[in-house]
């Protein structure tokens, strides 16, 4: 019975069930889309096709082995990407993260550092379409679902949001043209606001969508690096030259200075709200 009672304990033991959750969710929806593009590739010779079917089958499955993981592992309603309002925070974050980044390149453009080469077709749109699809699904369930939601049951909204942003933004040194500056601004841009985002709303779907948001309008919309990968075709191709700090440099306008403005505001404005609803977690010694 001793023996048992241990094993439950390491098994439920906050960093088992991220651990676990990592591995399972990043391994399947890796697999599949992997699998499903290899299977594709020569059956439909479109390369760009292929990737968005396999984009949008890494997704389904990231969601799918979410929900029944912890269905079981936790033994409790999945609400967090239930579809409850799902339609109102998928679109509220759509906007939220199109604005955003819009409103960082205009603030390019208008330092005269962002130079429009040509408008393309709109099928131009597919490889964005493709990586924010998955990126933004499976990024967002390891990160906001797992690592944040598990850390701010046991040790609260703060933690937790410290924790998982800087979590998040290390990760992102793995990206091409990436440095500890860059990591360190994705941590308090982009980790902080989505951390809030699911303070706010309490489920995935609002993240998500500003996440799809970010990386769709960045890359395939205004043509610029996401996070230091720049895509073969966009919506507009243009250039970033000038100063790095207003630019972005390499990495993409990520990594300029009013993009960590801008998230700061808005995460400043949801957190606000959070506090005032009641949305803020205490830790469990305080509990």
């Amino acid at each position: 019975m001793k023996t048992n009672n241990i094993g439950s304990k390491i098994l439920h033991f906050p960093l088992t069930k991220i651990i676990i959750g990592f591995l399972i969710v990043a391994g399947l929806a890796g697999g599949s889309q992997m699998g499903i593009g290899k299977l594709l590739e020569n059956l439909l010779g479109n390369k760009e096709i292929t990737d968005l079917i396999s984009a949008l089958v890494a997704a389904l499955v990231a969601l799918g082995s979410y929900w029944l993981l912890f269905k079981w592992y936790e033994k409790r309603k999945i609400d967090e990407i239930g579809t409850l309002d799902i339609g109102k925070n998928l679109l509220t974050g759509i906007s939220l993260g199109f604005g955003l980044m819009t409103a960082t390149i205009l603030v390019i453009y208008f330092n005269g550092s962002y130079k429009v080469l040509a408008l393309n077709s709109i099928a131009y749109l597919l490889p964005a379409l493709a990586m924010a699809l998955s990126s933004a699904v499976l990024e967002e369930i390891l990160f906001r679902g797992i690592v944040f939601r598990i850390i701010e049951e046991k040790l609260g909204s703060y933690l937790a949001l410290a924790l998982s942003a800087l979590i998040f933004g290390l990760m992102h040194l793995l990206n091409p043209n990436s440095s500890l500056w860059v990591a360190i601004g994705l941590s308090i841009q982009a980790g902080l606001l989505l951390g809030v985002l699911y303070m706010y709303s309490r489920n995935l779907w609002l993240p998500i969508g500003v996440h799809f948001a970010w990386n769709f309008t960045l890359g395939g919309v205004w043509g610029a690096p996401v996070s230091g990968l720049q895509l073969e075709k966009s919506l507009i191709t243009s250039t970033l030259q000038g100063n790095e700090l207003v630019t972005g440099g390499a990495f993409g306008p990520e990594g300029s200075i009013q993009a960590t403005v801008f998230c700061l505001l808005a995460t400043s404005l949801f957190f606000i709200s959070c506090l005032r609803s009641g949305k803020v977690w205490n830790p469990f010694w305080i509990k």
